[in-house]
């Protein structure tokens, strides 16, 4: 089931799912019950393209912190809950747009009514989550250990349990840290339900490691057509996994606009600081809204022919720089204003 082929589900102000773009999502590391740093944290995540924020609901003070912090945000908010059916009724009282759980841990029957009736009453979806680390006992036997497979019988049996109460408007995600597992395990799930699908890698790791096994896991289910909306898991600033889910989705073609910044590995002829020069200009030019690609070479042997393909690109060395469009030299500069005339470039391109 491809994401043209999902249900169409509102989350706040947001579709996903019938074609929908996919959107991008993080989750908040302050305390809920912080107001002050949550909503600080949220607005930076909005400043860098979220368009969905998850925070964690793990206290009753947690849960009704949702209402003030929806007041101060601009992005639906979900709630995640674990355990305690009790939070997850508070959290949908107090404004939460969607709520995310395992069915399997919230307790019996009743108590998972109780929630899905609430949602009902308050017309929000459901986020079925499973977990690669959670798995049924009962599962890991039946597949002699954690497999894609388990995980997707794991997932049907909670969406079936939800469906049973008369809803569905669910969002389901299957995660795993293992990559080709997770990969397989929704190439499985999207031959069997046609709902929106939340996708990531989970417990993918550090900046260098969950950036790496995200873009890769999250490259091929994407391409496949398989995901409605994205989160890269990362053990940090979690403004960092909007950074980075933009880019992958920009990589695929899957989103458009911003500029991107393309620079050559540097060589024994370099005679600048490309690092440092790359990492400036994408910098200075993330605020500008543009569509474009920028290169940054690190010579000028090679540096206009290599940035034949990008709009708009400089290269330098020996205190001398040049700017470049379309493979073609148009001007040349001292190397220190080389960063100043591109922006300067940049601001009137339209012109």
């Amino acid at each position: 089931m491809t994401r043209e082929a999902t249900r169409k589900i509102r989350i706040g102000d947001v579709w996903i799912g019938g074609g929908n773009p996919v959107a991008i999502q993080s989750m908040t590391n302050t305390r809920t019950e912080d107001i002050k740093a949550t909503v600080s944290q949220i607005l930076r995540l909005e400043d860098a393209g979220c368009e969905i924020v998850r925070c964690a609901a793990p206290t009753m003070e947690a849960a009704e912190a949702i209402r003030e912090i929806k007041r101060q945000i601009h992005v639906p908010l979900v709630a995640d809950i674990h355990f305690d059916y009790r939070l997850a009724i508070a959290a949908i009282e107090h404004g939460a747009d969607k709520i995310r759980i395992n069915p399997g841990n919230i307790g019996d029957g009743d108590k998972l009514r109780a929630v899905v009736e609430k949602a009902k009453e308050y017309e929000i979806p459901i986020r079925v989550g499973v977990n690669s680390g959670s798995l049924e006992k009962h599962l890991v036997e039946k597949y002699g250990g954690v497999t894609a497979e388990g995980l997707v019988e794991s997932a049907v049996d909670k969406i079936h349990m939800i469906e049973a109460f008369g809803y569905d408007k669910l969002v389901v995600s299957i995660k795993s840290s293992d990559v080709l597992m997770c990969v397989k395990a929704h190439e499985l799930l999207a031959k069997e339900c046609d709902y929106p699908l939340h996708v990531g890698i989970t417990e993918a790791g550090t900046l260098l490691s969950g950036n790496i096994k995200s873009s890769v896991g999250l490259g091929i289910i994407l391409y496949q057509g398989i995901g409605d909306t994205i989160r890269v898991s990362l053990t940090g600033d979690p403004v960092e996994e909007i950074k980075s889910a933009r880019l992958i989705l920009k990589t695929l073609g899957l989103r458009k606009g911003g500029i991107e910044v393309v620079s050559c590995p540097t060589c024994g002829r370099t005679k600048i600081d490309l690092i440092g020069l790359a990492n400036q200009v994408e910098a200075m030019a993330a605020d500008i809204p543009l569509d474009i690609k920028v290169a940054v070479m690190g010579c000028v042997v090679n540096g206009p022919g290599e940035a034949r393909e990008a709009d708009i690109g400089i290269a330098g060395g020996d205190g001398q720089g040049i700017l470049i469009k379309k493979g073609q030299i148009v001007k040349k500069v001292k190397e220190e204003e080389l960063l100043t005339e591109l922006r300067q470039e940049l601001l009137h391109w339209n012109e």
